[in-house]
């Protein structure tokens, strides 16, 4: 299942093109090909997983290529990029500011994501009450998903 609604990906896409016709930097084809790879990804893909889906689709980017749009949809605010202490970083649209948490797969690298409507109220509260202003948060929890753990199960 996408991380986007149905038109949401595509929406992200013409405001990427924007972006760039606003800052005068060239709308390229490899560009579109790599801003869809990561909008229309039923993951948070890693560079790696950009670049595997797009040559599965007969489409050679070159890795640098890959890096640097990655790098202008990160500044654009479109693309979050995540480091979930796996070496690389993942990459995930971001079609408004708003907060969602993970659940990071330790064996399988699979990401979940999930929202939590107390612990959204909760951690303000907490910084509040640390005597810290709360601007934003992260939350990375991490372990086994259902799948990992039912294989293992399995005799």
């Amino acid at each position: 299942m996408p991380l986007l609604a149905e038109g949401e990906g595509a929406a992200l896409l013409e405001r990427f093109r924007r972006y760039l016709r606003d800052r005068h930097l060239p709308v390229t084809r490899q560009r579109d090909l790599i801003a869809q790879a990561v909008f229309l990804s039923d993951d948070h893909p890693s560079v790696e997983g950009i670049r595997r889906v797009l040559k599965q689709r007969g489409e050679h980017v070159g890795v640098a290529t890959v890096y640097r749009t990655l790098e202008v949809l990160v500044e654009s605010g479109l693309v979050r990029a995540h480091d979930f202490g796996e070496g690389f970083r993942r990459y995930e649209p971001m079609p408004s500011q708003t907060d969602h948490e993970h659940l990071i797969c330790e064996r399988c690298g699979r990401v979940i994501e999930f929202q939590h409507e107390r612990l959204e109220r909760m951690l303000p509260v907490l910084a509040d009450e640390l005597g810290f202003q709360h601007q934003r948060h992260s939350v990375e929890i991490y372990g086994v998903c259902r799948e990992c753990r039912q294989r293992e199960l399995e005799p």
